[in-house]
Formats: structure tokens, sequence, C-alpha cells
């Protein structure tokens, strides 16, 4: 029987020596996105005074994710014409890339996590906007930052991780169900917990916390279906897995939340695996060897 851990353990496996600290570049971008009296100049200074991060905005500008006909040579222009919230979460996650350890752990490979996020922060996004949910560009960041917890408790826990791991794949159950029963806490906690010590704004904190709670935000209708876009990616297949084993919880997901439009879910993964090509390299990311369309039609 395994052993449950008190919520309040999660504090000590996220002590201050084992959280990383974001570069001051991120933070201040995100310290300015609070303030409504601000634009472009002011969110350019933190870019511009960082060398690398300058020229991956610039990258990120003149992909062929955004299609602008003429390249962009500056970072004020850059937020002019793709708005300073895009801007701040990639840079954002383009801090937290930088700063999460990859664990010494079994098959784990910190690259295909974050493919896997990648994916599914596309997708959120993707139906975020289909759905005219505000704030899109809020559910990418919440989608890509939903699993940054796993690398860390992987290296702080690997004894009981191996354990859920191996059940995982024989049980084909999902991670933070077995987390509940092993700790009282999920991953989905922990990844809140540390977007909380990083003070993040609120919003993320909460599309974090709740990303493995399709079937309450899907209960609450439309005042939270961001939550639930976000939460219904965290459904996609890992690029690891020879199998969806989630596929079906997924479409009648999906289905719920679009009101019965399933024909439309074919059309959405096609946009989400060319999304994903186009935008994997600005990341150093290899593109998923298998597409979600390829999933879907098996």
């Amino acid at each position: 029987m395994s052993t449950v851990i008190n919520t309040t353990a999660l504090e000590d496996v996220f002590h201050s020596d084992v959280l990383p600290a974001l570069p001051h570049s991120a933070i201040a971008l995100l310290q300015l996105s609070q303030r409504d009296d601000v634009g472009p100049p002011e969110f350019a200074k933190p870019i511009e005074a960082d060398p690398g991060l300058m020229g991956q905005v610039l990258k990120f500008v003149n992909s062929s994710y955004f299609g602008f006909s003429r390249e962009i040579m500056s970072v004020q222009q850059a937020l002019t014409l793709v708005g300073s919230r895009a801007i701040t979460n990639f840079a954002l996650w383009n801090a937290v890339f930088s700063v999460i350890p990859n664990p010494k752990f079994g098959p784990f490979d910190l690259k295909s996590l974050w493919q896997d996020s990648l994916r599914r922060a596309i997708l959120a996004r993707r139906l975020g906007r289909s759905l005219k949910v505000a704030n899109a560009e809020d559910l990418f960041a919440g989608a890509l930052l939903q699993d940054m917890a796993i690398p860390l408790l992987l290296k702080e826990l690997p004894e009981q991780y191996q354990s859920l791991v191996e059940r995982r794949a024989a049980e084909s159950r999902r991670l933070s169900g077995l987390e509940q029963e092993m700790f009282g806490w999920d991953h989905a906690d922990a990844a809140a917990l540390l977007a909380n010590r990083w003070s993040l704004p609120a919003d993320f904190v909460t599309l974090i916390a709740q990303h493995t709670q399709l079937d309450s935000l899907l209960a609450q209708g439309e005042s939270a279906r961001g939550g639930a876009c976000v939460a219904l990616a965290s459904l996609l297949p890992s690029c690891s897995d020879e199998d969806w084993s989630e596929k079906a919880e997924f479409v009648a997901g999906y289905e719920r939340l679009t009101q019965g439009d399933l024909a439309s879910l074919a059309d959405l993964f096609v946009d989400v695996d060319e999304n994903t090509a186009s935008f994997a390299p600005l990341l150093k990311l290899p593109t998923p060897k298998r597409t979600l369309s390829g999933y879907l039609a098996d």
C-alpha cells in the first residue's frame, strides 16, 4: 500500500535550496505585464539589456509561425506587431526552459517534456481563439508551463517516481491520479507552488493548478473555458507514447467544450501539427516524430 505524504510535505520537497531563480529580464517583463501604464518602449528595455533574450525574441517574431513579409529588425517593432503579452510569455518560457534541471531518471528526456508542453500550448491557444476566449496567449503560457515541476520532482523524489512511472505504464492511468494516491498532491499543485514562488501572474497560477481538473472546469461552463482548454491539452499523447491511452477522454472533453463540434477536431490537429513544426526549431527542439493527426487516425 502506498504511503500518503501530508499535503504540506510539498513545501518541504520544494524548499528554497531546490528552486532555481528566474533571470532578471524575465522578472522585469512579468512585473511590467501587470501594469496598464506601459507600452513597447518600457518592455523593450529589459529585452535589449539581455543580448541572448533579444536574439531569441527577434528569431521568434521573424519565424514562419508569424509569417511577416519583411524582416523585423528591432525589439520595439516586434512588440508593436506581435504584442507585449506574446513576447512576455515567450520570454517567460525561454527563461523557465533555461533553469529547469535535466534529472538523471531512467528514460526521462527533458526535450521530450518540452516537446509535449509546446504542442499542448499551441493546441490550448488555438482552441481558445476558436472559442473566443479572452487572452488566448495566457492559455499558451499556462499549457506550456503546466508540467514544469516534473523534472524537479523526479530529481527530488526518484524512488517514489520510479514506482509512479512504472504504474502509469502498466495501468494506463494519469500520473496526477497516481500522485494524489501516493502524496496527497500532484504535479499541478507542485507547478502552481513553483509559479507562486516566482511571483508569476495569478491567472497563470490558476491555469497551471487546475490543468488536471477537466471535468470540474467543463462543469463550470463558459466562465472556465480558458482553463478547460489548458486541461484538455494536458490529455494529448506524450511524444514518447506509442499509444494514446487518454484518447477517448480527450475526444469526449473536446465534444463537451465545443458543444458537439467533433468535425473540426481533425482540422485542429493538422493546424497544431503544422505550427509545432514551425515553432519547435525556435526553441531548439526536434519536431515530434509522430503527429497528432497520426494518433487520431489510429
